[in-house]
Order: C-alpha cells, then sequence, then structure tokens
C-alpha cells in the first residue's frame, strides 16, 4: 500500500446510496434519486464537495452514465476515466487511463496537486476500499428500498474501519460522513 499525506490530498467518494446501498438500480436507473432536496446543516452538496477537489477517478461505466446528461457538474476539474476500451471525449479535461487502482489513483493525487481526489462510480470506490486508499465516504442516503441494481459495496477479504461525523439532514435524506481510521481500535 502507497502511503500518502494530507499534503497530498485525500482521496474521497461523494455519492447517492438506497436504504440497501445501491447507487443505482437496475440497468443503471437513477430516476429514484429526489431532485431540488436541499442540504441541512453540515450536509455538502455536490458543489460545495467540489470547491475542495484537484482531480476525479471516475469508472468507465460513470463516464458513459454521467456524459450522456444536459449539464456537466464537474467544471474544469481534470476527470480520469479508468478504462481500456477505446475511448474519446470532447472536453479538454477528460482523458483516459488505464492499470492497477494503485497507479490510477496515485496518477489522481499527482494530477490534483496537493488537492483531494474524488473517487466515483461504485466499482472505483470498491477497488479503493479493497486497497485501505479510500479516506472519506460521504454517502448521501435515500429512503428507499430498490432490492437490486449497483452497489456500492462489494465483499471483502477484511475489514474497513470509519469513523462517523453527525449525520446531517439533506431535505428527505439523510448525509452520511465517514472518514477512514488507520487502526481496528
Amino acid at each position: 500500500m502507497s502511503d500518502h499525506t494530507e499534503a497530498q490530498g485525500r482521496v474521497r467518494a461523494f455519492l447517492a446510496m438506497s436504504i440497501d446501498g445501491y447507487i443505482a438500480g437496475p440497468d443503471d436507473d437513477l430516476s429514484w434519486l429526489p431532485m431540488g432536496d436541499l442540504p441541512g446543516p453540515g450536509a455538502l452538496d455536490l458543489e460545495q464537495f467540489m470547491a475542495g477537489i484537484g482531480a476525479i477517478l471516475m469508472g468507465r461505466r460513470t463516464w458513459d452514465i454521467v456524459a450522456g446528461f444536459d449539464s456537466w457538474a464537474y467544471g474544469d476539474t481534470p476527470v480520469i476515466v479508468a478504462t481500456n476500451r477505446p475511448f474519446t471525449s470532447d472536453r479538454d479535461t477528460v482523458r483516459c487511463a488505464g492499470g492497477p487502482i494503485e497507479e490510477l489513483i496515485d496518477l489522481a493525487l499527482t494530477v490534483a496537486e496537493g488537492r483531494d481526489v474524488y473517487v466515483d462510480g461504485g466499482v472505483m470506490v470498491q477497488r479503493t476500499l479493497e486497497i485501505d486508499r479510500l479516506d472519506e465516504l460521504i454517502a448521501t442516503v435515500v429512503p428507499v428500498v430498490l432490492g437490486g441494481g449497483v452497489p456500492l459495496f462489494a465483499p471483502s477479504a477484511d475489514a474497513k474501519h470509519f469513523s462517523f461525523a453527525a449525520p446531517a439532514p439533506y431535505g428527505s435524506m439523510v448525509q452520511l460522513r465517514a472518514s477512514r481510521t488507520r487502526d481496528a481500535g
């Protein structure tokens, strides 16, 4: 495992999930996500979160979905799409890279130039968790049980320990903020 310091920035995830831990429904359905809810005290919206982000490391499946959105939420923040498949983008801030997750995270930290890295997409978050490189997980929990779809978490060989900040209201939802602890105690 590569050691990193606060000066390098943190590796963070920011997402919405159902009560049963899915980040998208079957066939990547996102229609269950509420729109227009405002963050309450202590909660972050995407714009506030992005203010501290220097680079985004995004999975290819996530890219394929967000590239089709009507608006681009990431501004001029550099985006690295993890893929080994043919890739094109008309955005100057987007590029692709392949390789082991450790190398992709190190690349994103370098591109971020001391700011934080936003890891986006279920598989990317799962892989980052598996190698103990996820420093913070911010999950806005939507009061719905999907029963299937794209899970946030995958089975793991060992426990990953986090500490919670106080939950924050986010409209009809609740936002949980969990920071990685480096020991089991």
